[in-house]
């Protein structure tokens, strides 16, 4: 482990600028890049904190504000500690800024994002990793499709909506992926049923896709944010061990 470093940088998209946190090794040497992309609750410092643990175990690590259209992070006010049951006004703002992000809007921003770390003199020459939490978690699965040659590896937890009947389900972009995928489930998430959980599984397999899907037993939705009323430490540092393995394996 080495310290790390952060910043805040606009991104210039096709639609505006996107304020990111990119964080890297302190000695300024080129480095692995990932892309993180963010839970409902956005860029924030448990997210800042996240991308500075992977730049101090070697990355250089970029975490866009995916709703940029909507403002600065955090587009809503947040507490420090956050209990969507106990403060229910929270989602209900996040409600409708998550579903105005479309599959081809985040696409086309992540395609600006692969694009400045490729640019950046902070990335070593290379296709980068992705991981995404939530909602992020099927950005990472998108953009491994939809940007193939870009991605070698891709990793998701507690993602929600991952393989449904929708005709744009993430999981339908499996027939496109070279990247070697992981995916950690939370148990028993309303957001992610076995039935999703099997099909994502079998697309995945049919379409030669390296890949390892677990479901994380006795963990909620949101398990990974230590800022959140869903945090579990065990399956969080679980999911460090499995995403750091990858990382390892695939840049």
């Amino acid at each position: 482990m080495t310290s790390a470093q952060g910043a805040s940088v606009g991104i210039r998209t096709e639609d505006g600028v996107a304020d990111t946190y990119l964080a890297r090794p302190a000695d300024g040497e080129p480095r692995p890049g990932v892309l993180l992309y963010q839970d409902a609750f956005g860029l924030r410092p448990h997210l800042r904190a996240m991308a500075d643990r992977l730049a101090a175990a070697g990355y250089t690590v970029l975490v866009p504000n995916v709703f940029y259209r909507h403002g600065r992070a955090p587009v809503v006010e947040l507490p420090e500690f956050i209990d969507p049951r106990a403060r229910p006004e929270i989602f209900e703002a996040l409600t409708p800024v998550m579903r105005s992000l479309t599959p081809d809007l985040a696409m086309r921003d992540a395609g600006a994002y692969l694009r400045r770390l490729a640019e950046s003199p902070l990335v070593a020459e290379g296709p980068v990793a992705l991981t995404g939490y939530c909602m992020g978690a099927r950005l990472a699965l998108l953009t491994a499709g939809t940007y193939p040659e870009r991605v070698a590896a891709a990793a998701g937890f507690h993602g929600g909506r991952l393989a449904t009947d929708a005709p744009d389900s993430p999981h339908l972009v499996a027939g496109r992926i070279t990247a070697e995928l992981y995916f950690g489930h939370a148990d028993d998430d309303p957001s992610l049923p076995p039935e999703q959980i099997g099909l994502l599984e079998d697309t995945l397999t049919r379409a030669g896709v390296r890949h390892r899907c677990e479901v994380y037993v006795g963990a909620g939705h949101g398990f990974t944010q230590a800022d959140t009323a869903a945090y579990d430490e065990p399956s969080a540092e679980r999911h460090w061990a499995a995403l750091l393995d990858l990382l390892k394996r695939t840049l």
